[in-house]
């Protein structure tokens, strides 16, 4: 298995002072995923976590939505490196006899990058998934200002390798109440989020209908989807959103929490979830 950090030797300058000395950098790594067999997607992740990542870009992909959509996810005896050696760069994921597998996902193969997600989708409607969890659908979800306050910091006590290379995306799901459920480190934000939700659907507790969504980064329409898609009615993040995950938020009814900063944070969409006082509300 790749390690999740690797150690570089570097020039270190500080005040006039010149020394040398090795640092620790986030390991950064292709990752191919397969579908039934056929290839679909290459992104560039952290190793570690693979499978639930495989399995939470499913979800967003519209193919999976409960475990028992999921047959099996099993690294490729084939795609070996130097030597014979396995480099566990490509996972095949094998679905359920009778799930029924998107058009648009069959009809394309895509590259994602540690940056900015998806690429080159022909056009917004070939990302509306639809949704098989409606968080219209769902209980009422109250969430206290003060609680959505409290949880980038949490978010940042958990993150461990961040701490040794100050280079890691984070997401974390937290409950109502503020506590801590899961917390997922990559390169990539989107990797994040799908290693949390695939974590969550192997475990079988998709939707993750009583649950607020945190990322460490901004929030992009892709972020947005998969909240959707897992059935997460809150998504905060601690920059700014898009304005296409503001649109996506208001047509799916998605609470959408941006700029989330010590006691000050912007509620873009669904700000029925959010316990503010009504003259609070109204100021």
């Amino acid at each position: 298995m790749g390690r999740v950090t690797e150690r570089r030797k570097v020039l270190r300058i500080r005040g006039g002072a010149v020394s040398s000395r090795p640092d620790t950098l986030v390991a950064e790594e292709p990752l191919e995923i397969r579908l039934n067999g056929k290839p679909l997607a290459i992104t560039m992740r952290t190793p570690g976590d693979d499978f639930a990542l495989a399995a939470g870009f499913l979800v967003s992909e519209g193919v999976l939505a409960t475990a028992a959509d999921l047959r099996n996810i099993v690294y490729c005896a084939g795609a070996t490196g130097e030597g014979g050696a396995n480099t566990y760069n490509v996972v095949d994921v094998k679905t359920a006899p009778g799930v029924v597998i998107p058009d648009i996902t069959l009809e394309r193969n895509v590259y994602t990058t540690s940056s900015c997600g998806l690429c080159g989708k022909a056009s917004l409607d070939a990302v509306r998934t639809t949704a098989r969890h409606p968080i219209a659908d769902t209980p009422p979800l109250r969430v206290e200002p003060e609680l959505l306050a409290s949880l980038p910091d949490r978010l940042r006590a958990s993150q461990r390798v961040f701490d040794r290379t100050g280079g890691l995306h984070a997401a974390a799901l937290f409950d109502e109440r503020g506590e801590l459920l899961d917390v997922r480190e990559d390169v990539g934000r989107h990797n994040a989020v799908d290693k949390l939700v695939g974590r969550a659907l192997q475990r079988g507790d998709l939707p993750l209908s009583r649950t607020v969504l945190l990322v460490s980064g901004r929030a992009s329409f892709e972020l947005a989807q998969k909240a959707v898609m897992a059935g997460i009615p809150m998504l905060a993040a601690v920059s700014a959103p898009s304005s296409l995950a503001v649109d996506l938020a208001a047509e799916t009814g998605l609470t959408l929490v941006g700029f989330l900063r010590g006691s000050s944070m912007n509620v873009y969409a669904g700000e029925e979830r959010i316990a503010v006082r009504a003259a609070a509300a109204g100021a």
